[in-house]
């Protein structure tokens, strides 16, 4: 029986301080490691608050950024990283409210801790609703006001 786990050093290696090592998986193509400030895949830097949700299938994870870039890793074997990116991205949340615009639909107010402790707000519009649209970007941002208010944030 081993008494210590020692962690690869390839994986102290990839870590930037002052992150700390939750948990990390081995797959084809390198370390998959999940600190408390950011996820490590194929060699970037994903900070949690930027991390929108976390997509897992029979061979690996997909990871989807607020800025909906998409990163793929191969883990056939994920250990404890599917329970880490759920929770690290959930606790990233802090408010997510959903406000209707006008007939034709509305938009979702999301708030993310960012590592400094600066909230960082997205607007996620409903599906065929243009975020270009100036109208609908003065609507949104009066709910953002209206949230941000109700909300003490």
């Amino acid at each position: 029986m081993k008494l210590f786990n020692r962690m690869p050093a390839e994986v102290r290696a990839a870590v930037v301080p002052p992150d700390r090592v939750l948990t990390y998986a081995e797959g084809p193509d390198g370390y998959v490691i999940a600190t408390d400030r950011a996820l490590y895949l194929g060699g970037a830097r994903l900070p949690w608050f930027q991390v929108d949700r976390g997509v897992w299938d029979e061979e690996g994870l997909t990871v989807v950024t607020t800025a909906g870039q998409s990163h793929r890793a191969l883990l056939p074997e994920p250990g404890r990283i599917p329970e880490a990116v759920r929770e690290r991205v959930t606790a990233s949340i802090v408010v997510s409210q959903y406000a209707p615009l006008d007939a034709r639909g509305g938009v979702r107010l999301v708030a993310r801790k960012a590592d400094d402790d600066r909230m960082i707000w997205e607007f996620v519009f409903d599906p065929g609703m243009d975020p270009a649209d100036p109208g609908l970007r003065a609507l949104a941002e009066q709910a953002l006001e209206e949230t941000r208010r109700s909300f003490g944030v």
